[in-house]
């Protein structure tokens, strides 16, 4: 199946483009074509790191996300499965609703044979907590959903694992990954160099080029985090 992943979490700051970053790695990793999206207006960190397959999306006009579904009646010209990757700001999750009701956009893509996947990151807070069951209300069952315990957000993630709202999650199917911290200092060095990680393991010069167990332990985190990503609907 083709797939829309929506990297959500409706709160800033816990992880939603560094999601949206290994998504697309892995897809560029793994040959398979993709497009990208950023609607973050401030940071637009999506399409700082992957200018080649992201671009700018305003998600507050239906034109703007209309673009984000067009992507599907470009299918690659060799016939494989097509991918969209939208990295979605804070607080767009009303706007996003809207356009997915007024369109009635889950049973259209249902008919173009896409898998709808809703990523909720989620750091080791209540509101985290509060905000999936948010998503679950609004969009209910039918589309995937994918929560992503970000470690690099918090350590203790018990309210989110005894709560209603995961258990609701679970009954629709949804599926828990981890991702796991990579070790700050690597990761500033990999943002200031506005670098892919694929760059950044092989960039050996400049005074934030990483060093040889800084590049180990990025290919260790990228390992652990394609193997979680394996067993998605992507």
């Amino acid at each position: 199946m083709n797939s829309l992943n929506l990297i959500g979490g409706e709160k800033g700051g816990v992880g939603k483009s560094v999601a949206a970053r290994v998504l697309a790695q892995y897809f560029i990793d793994k040959d398979r074509p993709f497009t990208g999206y950023d609607t973050d207006r401030s940071h637009t960190s999506f399409t700082r790191f992957y200018g080649d397959y992201a671009s700018p999306v305003i998600v507050d006009s239906y034109e703007g996300l209309d673009l984000v579904v067009s992507a599907f009646e470009q299918a690659p010209l060799d016939g494989r499965q097509q991918s969209v990757i939208v990295d979605l700001a804070a607080q767009t999750a009303a706007q996003l609703a809207r356009w997915v009701k007024d369109s009635d956009l889950l049973s259209l893509l249902v008919q173009m044979g896409v898998s709808v996947n809703f990523w909720h990151l989620a750091d080791a807070g209540k509101d985290s907590v509060d905000l999936l069951d948010r998503l679950i209300n609004t969009y209910g069952a039918g589309p995937n959903y994918i929560v992503v315990k970000n470690e690099g957000r918090g350590s203790d993630f018990s309210q989110l694992d005894e709560s209603p709202a995961l258990k609701k999650a679970l009954a629709l199917g949804a599926r828990v990954i981890t991702l796991a911290q990579l070790h700050e200092a690597g990761m500033r060095k990999i943002d200031r160099q506005n670098a892919s990680f694929w760059a950044a393991i092989n960039n050996r010069s400049g005074p934030d080029a990483l060093g040889l167990l800084e590049r180990q332990r990025v290919k260790t985190w990228l390992k652990a985090t394609y193997e979680a990503l394996d067993s998605l609907p992507l």
